[in-house]
């Protein structure tokens, strides 16, 4: 007999809920991955919506001097010049109050997206947000194809994008504390939250080449997308391990008796427990996923009866009182007020800066996100290290100050010092961020005075990045009015936020502190060590 390949050992190694639990990291992944793909493309057309009325102007003034030079056919020709309404002079605070549109609403929609989204499908909510947000962001791109130079219309798009879009966090959140438990939730939620990063790279690839010729496309490819995955996840999301139960006792074969042994748990629930070929007993329901392979599973769906003494989703105020909701979010409004402003202006100050076209900078801003991935990552390993998520944060912002002052000297001198600084900028100003709307927010929604109810972790994830959301709608509303005074004062303005959320993290910082202090070492983390 011919060995087993080892991959084939590999595969076979990892039980069926090790498989669904790396399917749905996967899955949620990918899906909010495209939320972010689908939001970028303003950024890197900015740039290209006045960049256009300048050119135009330039060959204009040639064309007038040679008249007799035959004018080339193009789908805008009597539109570039003056790509309306961004062809004033305040056309950076046109965009900037797109952006601000987008982001308030977004802000807004998120506080009631969580409380509605504990009492709806997750599946069904989250496929109805993405299809509806790629429907909104191909509106977008086709302002470009029907030459519409209306405000009006792009703000309406911007606000209704913005509130769709708020379906995305809660539920993926929601979706992937389900499946995870606190163990190393550090490092699963750092390496899952790169999804942003990853979202953001495609995004400005993908608006970057067709920015240039037609960037219209910029919004429709990435509005496709969305809605395509928003199919996937109609397909394919599984909210919860103990939705698959129902699925196998139905399909499971109507021969084979079951031996069950009942009894009747607390609060009037009927706990169900399944007899193994060991004569080993297990509650069905104190199983994390599904059963062994070994274990015959009952042919009649299991019915749990739910009594008035069950835990209900939990209210605004009542998420508001659990201890560091309200830190946490104040902190995450100035340090996503840091990101966002990055996310929605850092290919336009590159162009001006670095004096590139509106591609390359697009594709230079994407190591911003390069380096929020290794940022978020590392975060989440050493927050799980030193069991300190707050003073993590704390020192990582205490670090970005200052590198956001060294990135506004150093990018003026040339293309390596950028690149080096938008790496480290990306990863100080990302990791906070990463952490608290990923770990943080899933330990605070699975805290103890919980007493168990995991049913608030949608709302406590939208709390805190509703608030985040704040700050990501002011930052570049500021950043558009700030820049007209020269980019020094926009950099002012992100060092001071990271020091505000400094701050707010203090009170939290000495706690954990004075706690890794008065608690005494075990003999097993003297072995762990």
């Amino acid at each position: 007999m011919a060995p087993v390949p080892p991959g084939i050992r590999l595969l076979v190694s990892f039980d069926r809920d090790q498989w669904y639990r790396a399917f749905t990291f996967i899955l949620t992944f990918l899906l909010y991955t495209s939320f972010h793909l689908s939001r970028k493309p303003i950024s890197i057309v900015k740039s290209e919506l006045h960049k256009n009325c300048t050119s135009f102007n330039e060959l204009a003034t040639i064309a007038t001097s040679n008249i007799q030079q035959p004018s080339l056919p193009s789908l805008h020709t009597d539109r570039d010049c003056s790509w309306k309404p961004f062809d004033k002079n305040n056309y950076k605070q046109l965009l900037g109050a797109m952006d601000y549109s987008f982001l308030c609403a977004y802000a807004v929609g998120m506080y009631l997206s969580g409380i509605i989204g504990e009492r709806l499908p997750i599946r069904l909510y989250l496929t109805v947000g993405m299809l509806t947000s790629g429907l909104f962001t191909c509106l977008f791109g086709l302002g470009y194809m029907y030459n519409i130079h209306s405000l009006g219309f792009y703000i309406f798009v911007q606000v209704a994008n913005g509130l769709v879009q708020t379906t995305g966090w809660p539920s993926v959140v929601t979706c992937i504390g389900n499946w995870f438990g606190k163990g190393r939730r550090g490092l699963i939620m750092g390496l899952w939250n790169s999804h942003t990063s990853v979202g953001n790279i495609l995004g400005s690839l993908i608006a970057g080449y067709w920015v240039s010729s037609n960037w219209g496309m910029s919004f429709i490819v990435p509005g496709l997308l969305i809605a395509a995955m928003g199919v996937v996840c109609f397909l394919f999301l599984i909210e919860h391990p103990n939705d698959l139960k129902t699925i196998y006792a139905k399909y499971s074969s109507p021969g084979k008796s079951v031996p069950t042994k009942s009894w009747n748990g607390k609060n009037g629930h009927t706990e169900v427990y399944l007899q193994y070929n060991d004569n080993k007993s297990q509650s069905y329901d104190l199983e994390l996923l599904l059963p062994r392979d070994n274990v015959c599973v009952p042919v009649q769906p299991i019915v749990v009866v739910k009594s008035e003494s069950e835990p209900s989703a939990i209210s605004f105020m009542g998420a508001l009182r659990i201890p560091g909701v309200i830190e946490f979010s104040l902190c995450l409004l100035f340090a996503k007020l840091v990101s966002y402003t990055f996310l929605f202006w850092l290919p336009l100050y590159i162009t001006k800066a670095a004096h590139l076209d509106a591609k390359r900078a697009g594709d230079l801003s994407t190591l911003f996100d390069v380096g929020g991935i290794v940022g978020g990552i590392l975060a989440g390993v050493i927050s799980d290290k030193l069991g300190m998520r707050a003073t993590t944060c704390a020192v990582m912002l205490l670090l970005a100050a200052p590198t956001l002052y060294g990135f506004s000297m150093i990018s003026e001198f040339g293309l390596g010092p950028t690149i080096g600084m938008l790496l480290v900028c990306g990863g100080l100003v990302n990791g906070p961020y990463a952490l608290i709307t990923t770990a943080v927010s899933a330990d605070l929604g699975t805290h103890k005075c919980l007493k168990g109810n995991a049913r608030a972790l949608s709302t406590v994830t939208a709390i805190i990045d509703g608030t985040g959301s704040v700050g990501a709608a002011l930052g570049p509303l500021l950043a558009g009015l700030l820049s007209a005074g020269g980019w020094n004062q926009v950099f002012y303005m992100l060092m001071a936020a990271d020091f505000l959320a400094l701050l707010l993290l203090l009170r939290l910082m000495a706690k954990e502190l004075a706690s890794s202090k008065s608690r005494p070492i075990s003999a097993v983390e003297l072995k762990e060590h």
